[in-house]
This record gives structure tokens, C-alpha cells and sequence, in this order.
């Protein structure tokens, strides 16, 4: 899995660390393909949204579809047509699970981006990126008098040796292992372990 480590250092006391699985590629033949290919997540959706509407106009009620049907005439007449026209041909028993696989594609993000933000006499923050467009980033706060030590370390996962970037914080039994699961190669967690360790305490005279 291919992930690039962004450094941003705000001021002298205090330096964000940022690793993120999406492509770091900014060239407008890029731009253009996750543009395409937001506007089609979009357009699928809408679609998807008109056929369930339809769907549940023609299970309504006599009584309930004559308050829902104004909903078509904010559409077009060939999107009410091929709407109505696939939403009864499709049992509610294929459609809704279909449905519910359709719009969990749609609004998973594909990537996932770790934060390590490290401000020195305060403590650190570490921010994980959500895995679908609703819901929101996880955040925890270590403050420094907390923390007991920063370090690299090796384990072996199947028959590879995986690096981790750990927290010993006190009190806790678990170590706070960042980026989990992107797992950085052993230079960018060198890197961000050095640079994090020498931001957060106070450089000795």
C-alpha cells in the first residue's frame, strides 16, 4: 500500500505529521479523474435516490401518493420514466439490499489519512480520517505530562516484519500505535519519531 508523509511545522514548538494513503498526484489529468469520478459517485447516487423514490410512491397508499406526488415534478420527465419504469420491475426484496451495497461504495472514502500533531509543554493529537464521507475523523489527545515515551519497534505480522510508531502513555496497559493501518515504512516512522521527540520536550542546555 503506497502512503506519503506530509510535514507541517506551524510554528517552532509545534509540527504536524500527516501519513495518508491517497495519491499525492496533483497533475490535471488527476484532478480530472477524481473529479469524473465524483461526478459519477454523484450521478449514481441521484439515480439510485429517483428509483427508490418511485419505489416507494407505487407501494404508497392512495392517500400518501397524493401528498408524495409532487417529488416528480421536480424532475425531469425522462428521469421520472426510467425511474418509475425500473423501480417496478425490481421487487423491494433485490432493490433494497442492492441499494444499501450501492451506497456504502459510494460514500466510502477509498482512503484513510492519520495525523500526528505534536505541540510542545501541551502534549500530542492524533487524528484518524473516517472511513465513509458521514461520519467524522476519531481525534484523542495525549497530554505530555502523560506520555512516557515515543519509540519504533518491530513485530512480525504472518511471515513479515512489520515498524510501528508507539506512545507509551501511563496508566494504559496498550501502547498507542499510530498509523495501524497504513503502516509506514520504516523511514517515514524514523523520521516522524525523531522530529516528534525532539518538537515535544524542551532541547536540553
Amino acid at each position: 500500500m503506497k502512503n506519503t508523509l506530509t510535514v507541517k511545522r506551524p510554528s517552532p514548538t509545534t509540527v504536524l505529521y500527516k501519513v495518508s494513503t491517497r495519491s499525492a498526484n496533483t497533475t490535471v489529468p488527476a484532478r480530472v479523474r477524481r473529479t469524473l469520478t465524483g461526478l459519477v459517485r454523484i450521478l449514481i447516487g441521484l439515480t439510485l435516490l429517483c428509483i427508490l423514490t418511485a419505489k416507494t410512491h407505487a407501494s404508497a397508499t392512495p392517500r400518501w401518493k397524493s401528498h408524495t406526488d409532487y417529488a416528480s415534478a421536480f424532475l425531469p420527465p425522462a428521469l421520472t420514466e426510467v425511474s418509475t419504469t425500473t423501480a417496478s420491475r425490481i421487487p423491494w426484496l433485490y432493490l433494497a439490499p442492492v441499494s444499501l451495497v450501492i451506497y456504502s461504495l459510494i460514500l466510502k472514502k477509498g482512503y484513510t489519512t492519520e495525523s500526528l500533531l505534536v505541540i510542545r509543554g501541551m502534549g500530542v493529537q492524533t487524528t484518524t480520517s473516517s472511513p465513509t464521507y458521514l461520519s467524522t475523523a476519531t481525534t484523542r489527545f495525549i497530554p505530555t505530562n502523560m506520555i512516557q515515551d515515543i519509540f519504533v519497534y518491530e513485530a512480525f505480522k504472518g511471515f513479515e516484519v512489520k515498524f510501528y510508531l508507539a506512545i507509551v502513555v501511563e496508566g494504559e496497559h496498550d501502547v498507542v500505535v499510530m498509523w495501524q493501518s497504513i503502516l509506514p515504512r520504516r523511514r517515514v516512522l524514523e523520521e516522524v519519531w525523531r522530529g516528534a521527540k525532539s518538537c515535544l520536550y524542551e532541547p536540553k542546555s
